[in-house]
């Protein structure tokens, strides 16, 4: 399984990107909270904040999902984080079975 990390301007654009990912069976769940972020941009610092979802994602589905994000989300180039995680075989067979994997 892995985890996609993934910042968005709004709870509202998080939320609708999840739900179509989650309707399309490209991720299994996602996890959505608000986060303080400063990133350097045109050469100020920026401080913002921002909504992150975290995306259980079966590793078949981690390319069509991160394309998926890439054409809903409102970023010119968004972050997508891909983590390696270890799920017990229980949650990873139930999430196979949810998604068709």
């Amino acid at each position: 399984m892995k985890l996609m990390y993934v910042p968005c301007k709004t709870k509202e654009e998080a939320r609708s990107i999840s739900k179509a990912l989650i309707s399309q069976e490209l991720c299994v769940c996602a996890n959505i909270f608000p986060i303080q972020s400063a990133y350097q941009n045109e050469g100020s610092i920026v401080e913002d904040e921002e909504t992150v979802m975290l995306l259980k994602v079966v590793e078949s589905k981690v390319e069509e999902a991160k394309q998926k994000v890439k054409e809903l989300h409102s970023y010119d180039t968004p972050f997508i984080g891909v983590i390696d995680a270890y799920v017990n075989k229980e949650y990873l067979k139930w999430a196979g079975e949810e998604n068709g994997a």
